[in-house]
């Protein structure tokens, strides 16, 4: 099961923290502080896996890419597979390009519910639910375009409306 989900920028902002168990608000900054100090002081040529029992307790993994000013984390315990959550971080990094064309921070930031909104067609309740990129741009289009459906309606009858402008 995945336990969390965090992307956090270089100066240690978390700009997405998903967790799947439930934790406090305290606990949770806590564990992303302890998170992005392990990272930002491990040497680009070492490994992308880390055991992380001493934050998440037993049994508890974590696997990370840094891309331009971001690290994306994936925290799981032993019942995933390394090698499958570093390729979901792909999945997710690569759905996020095609969303925002060269995505960036800023992107992240501002886009904060379409960013959930991947993340929810990737992982729900920390079970992986999709591996293909491009069934999660189908997924977020639909749900795009159902947004904007609901935007449009009118709540009021025209009829009303024209009635009120006399």
């Amino acid at each position: 099961m995945i336990r969390a989900v965090m992307v956090i920028n270089t100066q240690g902002k978390p700009r997405l923290a998903k967790f799947y168990d439930v934790q406090s608000l305290e606990k949770q900054q806590e564990l992303i502080r302890n998170i992005y100090g392990v990272l930002c002081s491990r040497a680009e040529n070492v490994s992308n896996f880390m055991e992380v029992e001493s934050f998440f307790g037993p049994d508890t993994r974590l696997v990370y890419k840094h891309y331009a000013t971001l690290y994306f984390v994936f925290i799981f315990d032993s019942s995933e597979n390394e090698l499958a959550m570093l390729d979901l971080i792909q999945v997710f990094v690569e759905t996020l390009e095609k969303c925002f064309r060269n995505v960036c921070e800023l992107d992240i930031v501002f886009n904060y519910s379409k960013m959930h909104a991947i993340l929810d067609e990737i992982v729900f309740g920390g079970q992986v639910l999709e591996t293909s990129s491009a069934e999660v741009m189908r997924a977020v289009e639909e749900i795009s375009k159902l947004e904007t459906a609901s935007n449009s309606i009118s709540l009021v009858p025209k009829s009303v409306s024209s009635w009120r402008s006399r």
